[in-house]
């Protein structure tokens, strides 16, 4: 699946990492900790369990993983009904925003024999337009590049340029081209709740070794709490945490979609 995204960043490796505080200047990032306060908060109101940091960095990072893969599902559903001409309104283009926050380019990558390397880090692959003519590499089967070569009307060539993502990498027809721009959504930094323990108990340490904030868009911040606290509720095996934090996600679904 092809997954196309305006904007976004370049990045010249394969979507680095680091744990650096998101930006008050960007819609991307969400505050780790903050987070993490207010799901203790709402787990610990009628004295229903502490989750420890262990349970609440594996949590996390579920949580997260499950956001960003109902985008896909999300694309899906809105890209068959019609869209929303109201300003801030698309669904479809709010996807896109938030899909923005982990979109990477890498132009100019060489090809070698007809052949590029997936980067470590995409998670899903994008779009790949050659250097010299930016015309867009088409996906397609290796059934269906058999079948395309062997006519002369539909063989690849460099106006209609092919490839087919195998194990080794993306294999590119015709080879004779030698560099695409590839964009893809990378998989997010493992987020991480750092901290340091006194008198056996855990403080936060907001340090850039210890800490490494959700790479989310910023208005995901409520969806990973409920999330990571209907997770938690499975975990310390309190059906009423569980309960509640379905109910909640629920509630924001569906305003999100009304």
């Amino acid at each position: 699946m092809a997954i196309v995204i305006g904007g976004g960043g370049t990045d010249g490796g394969d979507g680095g990492g680091g744990g650096a505080r998101p930006s008050s200047f960007t819609s991307c990032g969400v505050n780790i900790d903050i987070v993490y306060q207010r799901v203790l908060t709402l787990a610990n109101k009628e004295q229903r369990g502490y989750i420890t940091p262990q349970e609440f960095n594996l949590l996390a990072n579920q949580a997260q993983m499950e956001i960003l893969n109902q985008y896909f599902y999300d694309i899906n559903q809105w890209g068959r009904q019609h869209g929303n001409n109201t300003e801030h309104s698309d669904m479809l283009d709010i996807i896109y925003e938030k899909l923005a926050c982990l979109n990477v380019l890498l132009p100019n990558q060489l090809v070698t024999s007809g052949i590029i390397a997936i980067p470590s880090a995409a998670y899903k692959l994008g779009s790949l337009f050659t250097n010299d003519e930016q015309k867009e590499v088409e996906e397609v089967n290796y059934n269906e590049y058999q079948y395309m070569r062997s006519a002369p009307l539909t063989k690849p060539t460099l106006a209609r340029p092919v490839y087919i993502n195998r194990i080794d990498g993306l294999n590119i027809y015709p080879d004779t081209i030698t560099s695409v721009d590839i964009s893809y959504i990378k998989t997010p930094n493992k987020a991480e709740w750092g901290y340091f323990v006194i008198n056996d108990k855990a403080l936060y340490d907001s340090s850039l070794l210890k800490t490494t904030h959700f790479e989310l868009h910023a208005s995901e911040e409520t969806e990973l709490v409920y999330k990571i606290l209907r997770l938690a509720g499975i975990s310390i095996k309190q059906p009423e945490v569980v309960q509640v934090a379905a109910a909640l996600d629920t509630a924001q679904n569906q305003t999100e979609k009304q």
